[in-house]
């Protein structure tokens, strides 16, 4: 006779710990870059000049009589590729339309495998709490607002760029700015009731004095913010990066992740 217990079944832990909408993010991301690479070229063209957030484009469309700033911008710096940048403003003051679209659209296209290997590694890493806590459309709500307004921070500091920007990096930030407002904070007990793996117990939000005042959390923000100004700022003259890299819409969509996960989380609440 067997007198071994009869234990109950161990419960299954996936291989990859994330919620189902963070999956889809990262999902979706690698299937359009991977979509874009056996496109015709012409085909990506389009997608891009239809997707991209162009800063010139914008100021044109909000003011036309500044056509003659975006292709004296367009002439200098550079002079390598400075007749493709003078052809490329030219047609943007033909077709000056705003396309509202690209200030979230942008965030769908990347410039290489790298460059959207590591936004997903990066948002697998911060949406995931972040999503876990508030729950699918908060998170929507806080990545996109994030993106909109990382697109807008770029466009204002630098109206006369025809640069197109993409990549999720503004989104993800904004993410990361939300996890910092409750990762850093020891969680509370869980008392008798037994909590899910896959929910981790939930913990209030610091305020920002109390954020301030943790070492661990301010570690972080200045980590962060020198290495986005160092990395945005000398990326491109040491070689590191083929295109200057957006370090204000990285910023900019770091500060609204921080504001908004209060309010979104309060909207939820009510």
């Amino acid at each position: 006779m067997d007198a071994t217990p009869d234990l109950p079944r161990p419960p299954r832990v996936p291989v990859f710990n994330m919620p189902a909408v963070v999956t889809a993010s990262v999902g979706i991301l690698v299937l359009i870059h991977a979509v874009r690479q056996v496109l015709p070229d012409v085909w990506d063209i389009t997608l891009l000049l239809d997707l991209a957030l162009i800063p010139a484009r914008w100021t044109l469309a909000l003011d036309p009589g500044r056509a003659a700033d975006v292709l004296r911008a367009a002439a200098e710096g550079d002079a390598g590729g400075v007749e493709l940048r003078k052809a490329f403003a030219a047609y943007l003051v033909a077709d000056a339309d705003g396309m509202p679209w690209t200030f979230i659209t942008y965030a769908l296209l990347h410039g290489s495998w790298a460059h959207v290997l590591l936004n997903g590694v990066w948002l697998a890493a911060f949406g995931s709490p972040v999503a876990r806590r508030c729950g699918a459309w908060r998170y929507g709500v806080i990545a996109l607002a994030a993106t909109a307004a990382g697109g807008l921070l770029h466009v204002l500091i630098d109206p006369l760029s025809t640069v197109p920007l993409i990549g999720a990096s503004a989104g993800v930030s904004g993410l990361m700015a939300a996890a910092v407002r409750f990762a850093f904070h020891p969680p509370e007990p869980a008392g008798a009731a037994a909590v899910p793996w896959q929910r981790p117990v939930p913990t209030r939000l610091q305020t920002i004095p109390e954020l301030f005042r943790n070492r661990s959390a301010v570690v972080f923000l200045v980590i962060w913010f020198v290495t986005n100004l160092l990395f945005g700022l000398a990326a491109l003259p040491l070689g590191l990066s083929d295109a200057p890299v957006a370090w204000d819409a990285h910023l900019g969509g770091f500060v609204v992740g921080f504001l908004l996960l209060p309010l979104v989380e309060r909207i939820g609440r009510r």
